[in-house]
C-alpha cells in the first residue's frame, strides 16, 4: 500500500531548488498541500528574489497539486507558518532545509561569518518550528525534520561556523523529540549527502552529479508519515543509502580511590582503558547515561564508598503507564523498634536535654515518656526504602532522579514507643507534570490490626513526564498557603554540622545526606539535610508552642519541600494559628543572634550573608540565605481538652490570672524602671492537670514595658512553664523558686541566669 498524505500540510524550507524543490514535489505528489518557502537569496545568504519558490509552486500545480509560494525569511517564523494557515487552515509538517554558506578557516571568521550562519540555519529552524509547534499540539500530530550535515557530526576545516550550527540542531530535534512526544509529534534529525548549490563548492562535479537530492528525499517523506513512529533519530543519505547513527560510549575506567584525590597521573595511567571500545555501551538517553555512571560508582570501594540508593533520586528510562501503575501494592514491610529509635530520631530532629521540656521524648524512664509524632514517616518510609517501588508495572524507574516532593502524615493514636509495625503502600496515583512525573505513594501503618498512622508520600521524578497523563488528583492530600498576615509565632532553631549525619541513623541512608562526592554528582556543594528531618523540626515547633508538647494533640502534618538545607543552618518556623489549625512555613534564618533549645549561637556576620558560627568549641562555616524551604504546610491539632485555655478562663479556674493582673497594673505605673533595673523578655507557660491553660508575654526590655496575654512570638529571652497552682505557691512565698526548678515543677528556657531577676518581679510587684 503507498504511501499517501492526502490532507496534509507540508511546510519545506529553502525548498526553491535543490533538496528542498525534490521534497516539496515529492510530498505534492502523493496528495499533500504544500507551502514552498524560499527567500531567494545565494549561497551566502545575499539578495532576495521570489522566482525560486514561484517556479516550484508552478510546477507543482501544473501537475495538478496544491501549492503556495513564501518568500519570508526563516528567521520570521511567524510569518512562515502563517502562510500555511491562511492558505490550507493547518500545519502537519515541518521541514527545515534552509541553509547558506560563509566558510572561512576559524582565524578568519567574522562575527557576521558566524551569526549569519547561526541565524539562518539554527535559529531560524526554531523560529519556524516554534510557530507551528501549538498547532501540531493542538491537533495532537507533527512531524519535524532537522537537517544537519556530515559537518556538524564530523567537523569540516573552513566550516567552524556550519559545523556548530549544525550539530546545535541536532541537540533540538533530540530535545524536541522528547517534549513532543506525548502530543504525537515526531522529531528526526537526517544529514543529506547531495548535490545542491551548497554542496558543489564542496564536491568536484562528477560526484555532484551522481549525488541526485531525488535519493534523499524518499527517506524525508517516510519519517513525515502518520505510520512512522521514529522519533529522535539522526539518519545519513546519499546515492540510495541510508544509514541509522547513534551514540557509543566505551566502558571507561574509576580512575580515583575513596579518600583519595584524583590526579592527572591517575588518568594518564589508566588511558588506554578509558579510550577501549570493546564492549562499548550505547545509552540513549540523559537518563540512561546518569544512570551508567551511578552504576559504576556503586561498585567504588566495595567496602563502603559511592553507591546508587533507592532515595537519592529517579528518573524514566522509558514510558509510564499510570493505567498499570495506580492501584498496584507494594510488598508489605515491617519495621521493629525499641526507645532506643524513638530518642535517637528525636535527637536527629535537633531535640535536646538542654531544654528540660524535651526530657519526655529522650529519657525512656520519664513518667511520660513518649514518641514524636513525626517518627511516624521513619517505619512508613521502610515501603520504598527497600526498593518496591521498582518493581510496580507501568513504572519503569532508574533510581537517579526521585525529588521527595510533598510529605503528608496523619496519626490516629499517639505512637507506641517499641513494638513491630507494618506498613501496607499503594500506588494511589501517577501525575503528569510535563516536565516530570509524580508518584503518590499512600502508606498506611499497623500495630497488629490496628491503624496507627497514615503516610502520603509525593515524588517527583525528573524528565519522566510528557506520558499524557492528568497533572491533577482528588487523592493528593493538598499543600495550604498561609494567611496573608504576620505570623503568630516565629522560632529559630539551628541545626549543627553533623545534624544530617545524626538523622540518617533513622534509616534513610542516602549517601547524599553525608558523602561530598555523592553530592558533588547532584549539583550540590556538600551534602544536604534530609527534607524529613527538617520537616520534623518544624513538627516540634508546632508542638511546643501551641500543644504544650503533648503528642496526643497531634493528628496530623502536610508540607511542601521547596529547597535543600546545608546542616549547620539555622531553620525558622513561622506559624500562624487558625482554629485547630496551625499554617506554617520554614525559612533558612538569617537572623544574625538567636538562641535556641536554651543553647546560644554566636554570629560574625562577614560579607553579606556568609557567617561564621561558633557553637560550642567548634568554629564553622554556614551561609543563611532566608530562602523558604517548607511551603504550603500545616500541622492539625486535635481540640484541647476540658482544661483548655478557653473553658478555664471562662470558669474563672486560673488563681493567675489574678498575679498577673497586678503585674500588668504595676508596669505601668513604674514599667521604666523595670526596664531599667530587668531589661529582658520572659515568657510564662501556665499550664494545669498538665495541659497548656494561659501564655503571657512580659516585655521589660523595650520602652516603658508592657504585659500581655498571648505567645511571645520568639522573642522571649527566658521561657518559664509552670502550673497554675505552683505559681501561686512561688508567688506566696511557700515554695522556693530553686527548689521548684530542681524538683522539674518549674521549667526554665533560655537564658536561665535572667530568671534570678524573677524575685524582682514576684516579690516586689505582684503581692496581691
Amino acid at each position: 500500500m503507498s504511501l499517501s498524505f492526502e490532507g496534509r500540510v507540508a511546510l519545506v524550507t529553502g525548498s526553491g531548488g535543490g533538496l528542498g524543490r525534490e521534497y516539496a514535489l515529492a510530498f505534492a505528489e502523493r496528495g499533500a498541500s504544500v507551502v514552498v518557502n524560499d527567500l531567494g537569496a545565494d549561497t551566502k545568504g545575499g539578495g532576495k528574489s521570489s522566482a525560486a519558490a514561484d517556479k516550484v509552486v508552478e510546477e507543482i500545480r501544473a501537475k495538478g497539486g496544491k501549492a503556495v509560494a513564501n518568500y519570508d525569511s526563516v528567521e520570521d517564523g511567524e510569518k512562515v507558518i502563517q502562510s500555511a494557515l491562511d492558505a490550507f487552515g493547518r500545519i502537519d509538517i515541518v521541514v527545515n532545509n534552509a541553509g547558506i554558506l560563509r566558510d572561512r578557516s576559524f582565524a578568519r571568521t567574522s562575527d557576521l561569518d558566524w551569526d549569519l550562519i547561526h541565524r539562518v540555519h539554527l535559529r531560524g529552524s526554531f523560529s519556524v518550528t516554534r510557530a507551528a509547534w501549538n498547532h501540531m499540539k493542538n491537533q495532537a500530530f507533527g512531524r519535524i525534520i532537522m537537517t544537519t550535515s556530515a559537518a556538524g557530526i564530523y567537523g569540516n576545516f573552513g566550516q567552524a561556523n556550519y559545523s556548530a550550527a549544525k550539530l546545535g540542531l541536532l541537540g533540538l530535534a533530540n530535545t524536541l523529540a522528547i517534549e513532543g512526544l506525548r502530543y504525537n509529534i515526531r522529531c528526526n534529525t537526517i544529514a543529506p549527502v547531495a548535490g545542491s548549490r551548497l554542496t558543489e563548492t564542496v564536491m568536484t562535479p562528477e560526484l555532484v552529479a551522481s549525488l541526485k537530492p531525488e535519493y534523499i528525499a524518499p527517506m524525508v517523506l517516510w519519517l513525515c508519515h502518520e505510520q512512522c513512529q521514529e522519533n529522535g533519530a539522526l539518519f545519513e543519505a546519499g546515492a540510495g543509502w541510508i544509514g541509522k547513527l547513534r551514540w557509543e560510549r566505551s566502558q571507561g575506567s574509576i580512575v580515583r580511590q575513596k579518600n583519595q584525590p584524583m590526579t592527572p597521573e591517575a588518568v594518564r595511567d589508566q588511558w588506554d582503558k578509558i579510550c577501549d571500545f570493546t564492549d562499548a555501551t550505547k545509552p540513549k538517553s540523559v537518563q540512561e547515561s546518569l544512570l551508567s555512571i551511578v552504576s559504576v560508582l556503586s561498585g567504588l570501594d566495595s567496602g563502603g564508598g559511592v553507591g546508587a540508593t533507592p532515595t537519592a533520586a529517579a528518573a524514566l528510562a522509558s514510558g509510564v503507564n499510570p493505567a498499570e501503575a495506580v492501584g498496584q501494592k507494594l510488598p508489605p514491610s515491617t519495621f521493629t523498634f525499641t526507645p532506643a529509635q524513638c530518642i535517637l530520631y528525636a535527637l536527629g530532629v535537633g531535640m535536646s536535654t538542654k531544654d528540660p521540656d524535651h526530657l519526655r521524648f529522650l529519657y525512656e524512664g520519664h513518667e511520660d515518656f513518649s514518641c514524636l509524632p513525626t517518627f511516624g514517616v521513619i517505619p512508613s518510609q521502610a515501603a520504598m526504602m527497600d526498593g518496591g517501588l521498582s518493581s510496580i508495572p507501568g513504572l519503569n524507574i532508574d533510581f537517579t532522579q526521585v525529588l521527595h516532593g510533598e510529605q503528608y502524615l496523619e496519626l490516629y493514636k499517639p505512637l507506641p514507643t517499641s513494638g513491630t509495625l507494618t506498613s501496607e503502600a499503594t500506588v494511589a496515583d501517577v501525575l503528569d507534570k510535563g516536565s516530570g512525573a509524580v508518584i503518590l505513594l499512600d502508606v498506611k501503618t499497623f500495630s497488629g490490626d490496628q491503624l496507627i498512622c497514615f503516610n502520603q508520600f509525593s515524588v517527583f521524578v525528573v524528565g519522566a513526564g510528557g506520558f499524557g497523563g492528568r497533572r491533577t488528583s482528588d487523592n493528593a492530600k493538598a499543600a495550604v498557603p498561609p494567611p496573608k498576615r504576620a505570623p503568630d509565632v516565629v522560632a529559630i532553631d539551628s541545626t549543627t554540622r553533623d545534624q544530617a549525619a545524626l538523622y540518617r541513623l533513622s534509616g534513610d541512608w542516602n549517601p547524599l545526606h553525608i558523602d561530598p562526592s555523592f553530592a558533588a554528582m547532584g549539583g550540590f556543594k556538600a551534602p544536604i539535610l534530609h527534607g524529613l528531618c527538617s520537616f520534623g523540626f518544624a513538627a516540634r515547633h508546632v508542638l511546643k508552642h501551641f500543644a504544650a508538647n503533648d503528642p496526643s494533640r497531634f493528628k496530623a502534618i502536610k508540607v511542601r519541600f521547596v529547597k535543600p538545607v546545608m546542616p549547620g543552618q539555622s531553620l525558622q518556623t513561622e506559624m500562624w494559628k487558625e482554629g485547630n489549625r496551625i499554617h506554617l512555613q520554614c525559612k533558612v534564618s538569617t537572623d544574625g543572634h538567636k538562641r535556641a533549645n536554651g543553647h546560644f549561637s554566636a554570629l560574625l556576620c562577614v560579607q553579606g550573608m556568609s557567617c561564621m558560627r561558633l557553637i560550642g568549641s567548634s568554629l564553622v562555616q554556614v551561609k543563611e540565605t532566608d530562602a523558604v524551604v517548607l511551603a504550603g504546610a500545616y500541622v492539625d491539632l486535635h481540640g484541647a481538652s476540658e482544661a483548655s485555655l478557653g473553658n478555664l478562663t471562662q470558669h474563672g479556674a486560673l488563681q493567675s490570672e489574678l498575679v498577673f493582673a497586678e503585674i500588668g497594673r504595676r508596669i505601668k505605673d513604674s514599667g521604666s524602671e523595670l526596664v531599667r533595673k530587668v531589661n529582658a523578655v520572659f515568657a510564662w507557660e501556665i499550664t494545669k492537670d498538665s495541659r497548656s491553660a494561659a501564655e503571657w508575654t512580659m516585655d521589660l526590655k523595650n520602652g516603658s514595658g508592657s504585659l500581655h496575654r498571648g505567645p511571645a512570638g520568639g522573642k522571649a529571652d527566658v521561657t518559664i512553664t509552670v502550673s497554675d497552682e505552683d505559681f501561686m505557691e512561688v508567688v506566696q512565698g511557700r515554695l522556693n523558686p530553686q527548689k521548684a526548678f530542681f524538683s522539674g515543677k518549674l521549667k526554665v528556657r533560655g537564658n536561665i541566669m535572667l530568671s534570678q531577676k524573677l524575685e524582682v518581679i514576684l516579690k516586689d510587684h505582684a503581692k496581691l
